[in-house]
């Protein structure tokens, strides 16, 4: 069986970057998963600090995605193990969602998005679903360690 989570509401909300699961992570506290990651973009700058402080999830990737902000120059090679960090610290933070995740067994994890064919499966399916792998690979490291 295949696991697909997309919004908070739903049954698996808390994998979404979007749940409010904050965790403290290179010396800070982060409110989401998704103000860690977006900040990240622009980490060591003021941009960073201006992400990890916006109101909400939402927010914080708005301010991400926007490119009037300067990326980072190695973003593209290290985006993919900042959000391992991210997830994995939220994960290990919250006793409670770490048990859910952990619930899952072997089961495949889909991060349902219409819009994202990166970290999710897009409207077709046929999306890289980064997200739902790393979700896979923390899981596995939070097995070992347990």
């Amino acid at each position: 069986m295949t696991i697909y989570f997309y919004t908070t509401k739903s049954e698996y909300g808390c994998f979404s970057n979007f749940s409010s699961h904050g965790f403290e992570l290179n010396g800070a506290y982060w409110p989401t998963s998704e103000h860690y990651f977006q900040a990240q973009k622009f980490a060591g700058t003021p941009h960073e600090e201006a992400v990890r402080m916006a109101p909400t999830a939402k927010q914080a990737a708005k301010m991400g995605r926007d490119r009037k902000r300067p990326l980072r120059s190695d973003w593209e090679k290290v985006k993919d193990e900042i959000m391992k960090q991210g997830v994995l610290c939220k994960f290990q933070t919250h006793a409670d969602i770490r048990e859910i995740l952990l619930a899952t067994g072997d089961e495949e994890l889909v991060e349902n998005s219409p819009i994202d064919y990166y970290w999710g499966c897009g409207a077709d399916g046929s999306g890289k679903n980064k997200l739902g792998i790393v979700l896979m690979a923390v899981r596995e490291i939070l097995r070992q360690g347990e």
